[in-house]
């Protein structure tokens, strides 16, 4: 019930305060520090963007939340419910799974900043 309010409330404050014009989010450090985008920059306009019906320009902040987020919800029900879903947590908790999610978080961060994905 918790993780519910929470995620209400998360959904309202990223549908009304709009991180691309300066609103209240916080800024990436890294990008602060390098001037390079981390695998997460662009995220919290992307999610501001989805949560407003805008697709096309959600892809466009960061394409990897599209496939993160689904991806992180099947990790959350692997973790805390193993015993009602015990392919999805075998399948998802072996470390070749987590080691092929780490190599292509890699690419794109190496992609979006050589490449400008």
């Amino acid at each position: 019930m918790v993780a519910l309010a929470a995620v209400t409330a998360i959904i309202i404050y990223y549908g009304l305060n709009d991180p691309a014009d300066g609103g209240r989010a916080p800024r990436c450090v890294f990008k602060a520090l390098t001037g390079y985008d981390c695998p997460g920059c662009g995220s919290q306009r992307a999610l501001h963007a989805l949560l407003n019906g805008r697709v096309a320009e959600a892809w466009r902040y960061n394409a990897m939340l599209f496939f993160l987020v689904p991806l992180a919800a099947a990790f959350g029900v692997a973790e805390y419910a193993p015993q009602r879903f015990p392919r999805l947590a075998a399948m998802l908790l072996r470390p070749v799974t987590i080691a092929v999610l780490l190599a292509l978080i890699l690419g794109w961060w190496i992609a979006r900043n050589i490449l400008g994905c």
